[in-house]
């Protein structure tokens, strides 16, 4: 089997340019929506209302993308279920909560078994009886989207609890907890918000400075290949100062959303499983090279099953979130979900023939999605340009990785 240890990039400025190629566009991408949203007089997409929305209804995409990629890493294999699982266990929530008042934690712990058991579904056909995952997915898509439809008789539950509501879409400090405003930089900003908020973002970036050190000391150790001590300080720099700034545009609008704490846990979860775990990297090593990792002992099987029973779970975290943004369970939920999560994954690097991609590269690829999405929408795009504006980036997204493999393989 091929080795799977992935070692640091190089340190020469080109390879770290290289490295990083994403998060420039991304940034590239920021700065032109601002600079068009100005000149038009629509507002700015740097509004600390505009970045809590940004994080609140994009937040399906990134949690989806962490599921997907764990698929795409196994050959390029993608789940085309994902949006109908959504709706469907989405669908279950609002019958639980709303209709039959289960305690929360009953509904919740119930909802997460139904979208896992239909993940173990997909997963036994795709890896034990062998029917390919475009196929056993695309019959997935359309099934539970039937069955969504049949459990809501076609007809939206709503409203959710405030009990429920409270899980996904409050903010840090709670509203009973913030006393005294002050007009600042054009708006009133609580004092207690910010000073919570601000207090927890430096905590934050102190945990990252803590990790960033402690897994370069580790690489050292292990003798891997680490960038030069000053692109290093200048990485932990910048990341810094991005995090201090999320930090401070949402102090100056309603604190620190509670989704945004469950994506920070789900974010550091996978992208600990993907590259620090022997499981995770087993997923690399099929997209690698699926015969070789076989032959070196690999339950090739047992590592797809896991990757769409997983994909499951995540959906059904995904439903979870989506109700409670929604205020409403609907059989139209989750539409076209899918195609964002695959997309997220494609742009943020993940090749589309398996084993390249990490969880840091989906949640960027998530993030520019979530910014296009939304600096479209501020200057009034028509929704037609909107999805074929995210249809030409996949395209590119994708020729620039089929472009790559062929100069590595033609050297």
């Amino acid at each position: 089997m091929t080795d799977i240890k992935k070692s640091a990039p190089t340190g020469t400025f080109k390879s770290i340019m290289k490295s990083n190629t994403m998060v420039l566009v991304l940034l590239g991408v920021m700065i032109l929506f601002e600079v068009l949203i100005q000149l038009t007089g629509h507002g700015s997409l740097f509004a600390p209302a505009n970045i809590t929305n940004i994080i609140r209804q994009n937040a399906y995409v990134v949690i989806l993308a962490t599921g997907m990629l764990c698929c795409i890493l196994t050959g390029g294999n993608i789940d085309l279920s994902v949006g109908s699982v959504v709706a469907l266990v989405g669908a279950l929530a609002g019958v639980f909560v709303v209709n039959l008042g289960w305690p929360i934690w009953l509904a919740i712990l119930a909802c997460l078994i139904v979208g896992t058991m239909i993940g173990a579904f997909h997963g036994f056909f795709i890896a034990y009886v062998h029917i390919p995952p475009f196929i056993t997915t695309l019959a997935g898509m359309l099934l539970w989207r039937g069955v969504a439809t049949i459990v809501l008789n076609g007809i939206p539950i709503a409203p959710f609890t405030p009990e429920y509501k409270v899980l996904f879409e409050s903010f840090l400090p709670l509203e009973s907890d913030r006393f005294g405003e002050v007009f600042a930089l054009g708006s009133y900003i609580n004092i207690n918000t910010m000073i919570i908020t601000m207090i927890i973002t430096l905590i934050c970036v102190l945990a990252f400075v803590i990790t960033e050190i402690i897994s370069r000391a580790n690489k050292i150790k292990k003798n891997y290949t680490v960038t030069p001590v000053g692109f290093f300080i200048a990485k932990l720099v910048l990341l810094s100062l991005v995090i201090i700034g999320l930090g401070q545009f949402l102090a100056r609008d309603r604190g620190i959303p509670v989704i945004l704490i469950l994506l920070a846990v789900i974010i550091a979860a996978y992208a600990y499983f993907t590259q620090n775990t022997v499981p995770g990297r087993y997923l690399y090593a099929i997209g690698g090279n699926e015969k070789a990792a076989r032959l070196s002992g690999v339950n090739t099987n047992n590592v797809m099953f896991f990757a769409y029973t997983n994909m499951g779970f995540i959906a059904a975290i995904a439903a979870l979130v989506t109700v409670a943004r929604l205020d409403s369970a609907q059989p139209t939920a989750g539409v076209n979900y899918e195609m964002d999560a695959i997309a997220s994954c494609f742009i943020g690097g993940a090749s589309a023939y398996g084993g390249t991609g990490t969880v840091t590269g989906a949640v960027i690829g998530a993030i520019f999605m979530g910014v296009l999405n939304n600096g479209m929408s501020i200057l009034g795009v028509d929704m037609n340009w909107q999805r074929a504006v995210k249809g030409i980036v996949l395209l590119l997204a994708v020729i620039f990785d089929v472009v790559s493999k062929k100069r590595k393989s033609s050297k």
